[in-house]
């Protein structure tokens, strides 16, 4: 089933991504721009208004200089020199000269209208006490922003009068302001370009995000099993195919458990309804054939049995899985546990025509550290398995040796043996494959367990010597410790 649904553009927004997105990546290279735009049009200011004040204070200082050369005489001859200097001054049409006394008015103006105000600013204090400066603000009498540079003239050694240079800054202002234009134009653009192609990243992961996180959503909702499309090459095509494949094993998950509750309701009504019609058989005729009786009160003995280990291996399942499994740990000779079993076994094999073979080889093994009612359980269980699904080979192979430090226990049937794509899940829990055999699948899974706790490996192989059969290997380790904790 495919998942890709038409509308996932409207009907999904992860809206915490974009926000995520916008909060740790947008909005810093904004703030970053904007900064840069600032520091840009302040050092551009600077250079500009520093590149004036310069120019300014050069044309002070030579002016005031040569004015000073002329040797001044007296006052008129002063102010003479001054209105020439004024009405001669060429650049008027930028640049206003400026003569004024020390009292701070002006004497002489090339603009003429300026003549007899006191402009008041601080350039002209510092240049009457006899030091060069300049003034860059707005112009008290007319409320313009201007820069002025003051010089003193001299006669004698002392001040006579200030040289000043005056020019509006808004010709500057506007092409300040010009290039602050320029350079947010070009910061708009780039972060224009920069949102743009986050945007378009964002988009290729948030939609992908959203279509998982959909199918994640169908998932948890039952919809097992469906599948998404993977177009992607990146860690989001990994992202798919893992969610891909977690729902694929869920809905194998799902159906083996269904398959467990119908077997095992299946194998708990069969022996309680044989159970029952015995029962109801010799109660309405408890004196009758009492060779009839004998063999009722068999059948319910012996379902009574298989009803207890159905139950117990439903209890000792759940106690695996809540890791309450645990083990009852003991000096126990192992060879006589499973020759109990064996023997326990071999006349109920006998009645159903199956030949059990036992070789306790030659080794003389010690007792070791174990649960020997645990592992009865598991000889217990693969001796059923082996005459449940080997059993129409008529014939069972039961063999103790020594491999390593291992005690080794093998047992062999000569059945169909298992379908080599159902090997790797014969031990899992509820797991049945293709057999008919009763069973709840989960006694392997159990055995696999015990063995585990006793620091063993529990294998299931068929058999490689050309014959068909299944092989059951358990090898617990002579003098291992086991996890053991009593119950």
């Amino acid at each position: 089933m495919l998942l890709f649904p038409g509308n996932i553009r409207q009907s999904l927004r992860i809206r915490g991504l974009r926000q995520r997105w916008l909060v740790s990546a947008v909005v810093p290279v904004v703030l970053l721009v904007m900064l840069a735009v600032a520091v840009y049009t302040i050092a551009f200011a600077q250079y500009y208004y520093s590149g004036m004040i310069a120019d300014l204070e050069a044309r002070a200082r030579i002016a005031a200089d040569t004015f000073t050369s002329y040797g001044v005489k007296s006052y008129s001859e002063y102010y003479r020199l001054a209105s020439y200097s004024v009405e001669t001054f060429e650049e008027k049409d930028h640049l206003e000269l400026q003569f004024i006394n020390t009292n701070g008015r002006v004497q002489a103006s090339s603009y003429g209208l300026t003549a007899g105000t006191s402009p008041g600013t601080i350039d002209i204090e510092r240049a009457i006490a006899g030091n060069m400066d300049y003034y860059q603000g707005r112009d008290p009498q007319t409320g313009e922003n201007i820069l002025s540079v003051s010089s003193p003239l001299y006669f004698n050694a002392r001040v006579v009068g200030v040289l000043r240079y005056v020019t509006s800054l808004r010709a500057v202002e506007h092409q300040i302001f010009l290039n602050f234009l320029v350079a947010a134009g070009l910061a708009l653009l780039m972060v224009l370009l920069i949102v743009l192609s986050n945007a378009i990243f964002i988009n290729n992961v948030v939609e992908p995000v959203a279509v998982v996180s959909d199918a994640a959503r169908r998932i948890s909702g039952g919809s097992y099993g469906i599948r998404i499309d993977n177009h992607y090459q990146d860690e989001l095509g990994e992202l798919v195919d893992n969610i891909n494949d977690m729902s694929l094993k869920i809905s194998q998950a799902e159906q083996i458990q269904q398959e467990f509750i119908s077997s095992v309701s299946h194998e708990l009504r069969t022996p309680l309804t044989a159970i029952n019609g015995w029962a109801e058989t010799l109660e309405v005729d408890p004196v009758g054939n009492p060779e009839q009786t004998r063999r009722g009160l068999g059948i319910i003995g012996k379902e009574s049995r298989r009803l207890t280990t159905m139950v117990e291996e439903l209890l000792d399942f759940t106690k695996i899985q809540d890791g309450r499994f645990t083990l009852r740990i003991d000096t126990v000779d192992l060879i006589s546990e499973l020759e109990d079993m064996i023997y326990a076994y071999r006349e109920l094999f006998r009645q159903e025509g199956i030949e059990v073979r036992y070789d306790p080889g030659d080794e003389d093994f010690p007792p070791i550290a174990a649960d020997g009612e645990r592992m009865k359980q598991v000889f217990s269980n693969v001796l059923d398995n082996a005459s449940k699904h080997g059993g129409a080979g008529k014939r069972i192979d039961v063999s103790v040796s020594r491999d390593g430090d291992a005690e080794v226990v093998r047992v062999r049937d000569y059945g169909p043996g298992i379908p080599p794509d159902e090997l790797p899940f014969v031990k899992q829990k509820f797991y049945k494959g293709s057999s008919k055999a009763r069973g709840s699948g989960i006694g392997l899974a159990v055995c696999d367990e015990i063995v585990r706790l006793h620091g063993g490996t529990f294998d299931i192989a068929n058999a490689d010597d050309g014959n068909s059969g299944a092989v059951v290997t358990i090898a617990i380790p002579l003098g291992a410790q086991a996890e053991s904790e009593h119950e």
